[in-house]
């Protein structure tokens, strides 16, 4: 047996200590696409997982969504002319009942502050519906619900997907049921225009989270609903509670 001499154990340490040095770079930059790539410093710890700044965008996004289509919902049932249309709405205003009490449910229990109005963007689309009348209601109300929620559709995958947080999983797999029907009984309206929902699936596309603030601290209760237009006397339901899962 060969005895190493000083030289040796130089060599053989300094060559020991590159492998520790390349090891993390090549490791984490082999976890794209795993969920762990989304785990950075904007990422915090809770006793549900950790939950990233994707998962915080998220939980925001799926408020934001019940506090336009719910009352866009309830304006079809009233307004639409097809039947196809108020059918459509019933689903709208049942879908977002359930998901939006659910989302204010994740929301105080992972302590995020959560929108009480819709962004600029949904109450235009809002303000649009609301100046239509007869056919041309049913159109806008079809191809202005169903870009937005195809628009949804792939984050909602890709947090399914990527999220180490049980709650943030939970709520994409009720968003995913209900933003799939809302797009199915749109498309039965027969008044989708496919092609306007390809080029903007083309041109908008998934979108990197925006830097949601990480969660403030536990707060006494959550901050009451604000009712929104078009419909100011349609109340959001109160926050429902879901049994856990019990580990067999």
């Amino acid at each position: 047996m060969r005895t190493l001499t000083g030289t040796g154990l130089i060599v053989l340490g300094l060559t020991a200590t590159l492998a520790a040095l390349l090891f993390p770079v090549w490791s984490y930059a082999d976890r794209s696409g795993t969920g762990l790539d989304t785990l950075d410093a904007q990422t915090v710890s809770t006793r549900f997982g950790p939950l990233s700044a994707l998962d915080r965008d998220f939980v925001t996004k799926v408020r934001l969504a019940g506090l336009w289509e719910l009352p866009a919902g309830q304006q079809a049932q009233e307004r639409g002319t097809a039947e196809a249309v108020r059918t459509a709405g019933d689903h709208l205003v049942e879908g977002h009942t359930f998901l939006d009490a659910r989302v204010r449910e994740v929301g105080a229990q992972l302590s995020l502050e959560l929108p009480n109005q819709p962004n600029a963007q949904q109450s235009g689309w809002l303000d649009e519906l609301s100046a239509a009348r007869g056919d041309a209601y049913d159109e806008k109300f079809a191809n202005i619900l169903r870009l937005a929620h195809g628009r949804v559709f792939s984050v909602v995958a890709q947090v399914r997907a990527t999220t180490r947080n049980s709650l943030v999983r939970q709520l994409a797999d009720d968003a995913n049921t209900t933003v799939l029907d809302h797009i199915s009984v749109l498309e039965a309206t027969g008044l989708v225009d496919f092609d306007a929902v390809a080029a903007d699936a083309a041109t908008t596309g998934p979108r990197p989270p925006s830097n949601s603030p990480a969660p403030a601290g536990p707060t006494s209760s959550p901050s009451p609903p604000v009712t929104v237009a078009p419909s100011p006397t349609f109340p959001l339901p109160p926050p429902v509670s879901r049994p856990r899962p019990t580990r067999s």
